[in-house]
């Protein structure tokens, strides 16, 4: 039976495949055309003895890279992929109701690019156990590592980014760009935080849950974590001008409670 109400807003999508639920936590990976970069990933992450089952969460991709054959092979335990509208904040939400209603405790996020340090997934895990509600992974504080970064992103995370997520939360967050984090399943059912509407779309839904989960007064922390971009040309799907001016917009209408419940 499911435990999301009928009021919440979930975009159509298929359940590809899906095995038995093995563990109390999830990890939902959220791509699209990530090719190789994926396969990496994954084969990295069985090396590493994981206490979650692997769910992926597909924007629609068309490059072969989530072959079911493949991905099976690699010990992923389902394949969700929307067919509705949105982009990340979609995939998040599908990714979210779904492990909500098979009675996962908690998902742990993280996308699909092999750029992040999946060994430190089940560092998220021992922080869902200990009651914590929002996990932010974090380069920036000991034991973190940011490499490769470009100066760009490190820039306008710096002076705009986590100064207005600071100011919005009221929390000292270092990392508020990172989409490596966790969350509980008492924050995501939660009526006050009405993390199911489909407002949420895109980058919008990491600052919202960010900062509400802080103003609300749930549990948060920062934990350790590497990001590694490859040297060269920065690999991304935020365009230079008209994604980077849209990611600005959409912060600041976040900050100023654009996003909150009526």
């Amino acid at each position: 039976m499911s435990v999301i109400s009928e009021h919440h807003e979930i975009p159509n999508y298929e359940e590809v495949f899906t095995s038995a639920k093995q563990h109390d936590y999830c990890v939902a990976i959220f791509v699209i055309n990530e090719g190789e970069k994926l396969r990496k990933q994954l084969e990295r992450m069985n090396d590493c003895n994981l206490n979650v089952d692997i769910v992926i969460s597909d924007g629609g991709s068309t490059d072969g890279s989530t072959n079911v054959d493949s991905l099976q092979a690699l010990n992923v335990n389902t394949l969700l992929v929307k067919k509705d509208v949105g982009k990340l904040g979609s995939q998040m939400r599908i990714a979210f109701s779904w492990a909500m209603n098979k009675g996962y405790k908690g998902v742990v996020v993280i996308d699909g690019n092999n750029k992040d340090s999946v060994e430190s997934i089940n560092d998220f895990v021992v922080k869902l156990e200990e009651g914590y509600d929002h996990i932010q992974g974090s380069r920036f504080i000991p034991g973190g590592k940011a490499i490769n970064t470009p100066v760009s992103r490190l820039l306008g995370l710096k002076l705009l980014h986590v100064p207005m997520i600071r100011m919005a939360s009221g929390f000292k967050y270092t990392d508020t760009t990172n989409g490596f984090r966790a969350y509980s399943r008492k924050l995501l059912l939660d009526d006050n935080m009405a993390v199911f509407r489909d407002v949420f779309t895109s980058y919008e839904y990491h600052y919202y849950l960010a900062i509400e989960a802080a103003k609300q007064g749930f549990k948060c922390i920062e934990i350790p974590v590497t990001r590694a971009y490859p040297k060269g040309k920065v690999p991304t799907k935020i365009s230079p001008i008209k994604g980077n001016l849209g990611v600005i917009a959409t912060l600041f209408k976040v900050c100023f409670r654009g996003f909150n419940v009526k």
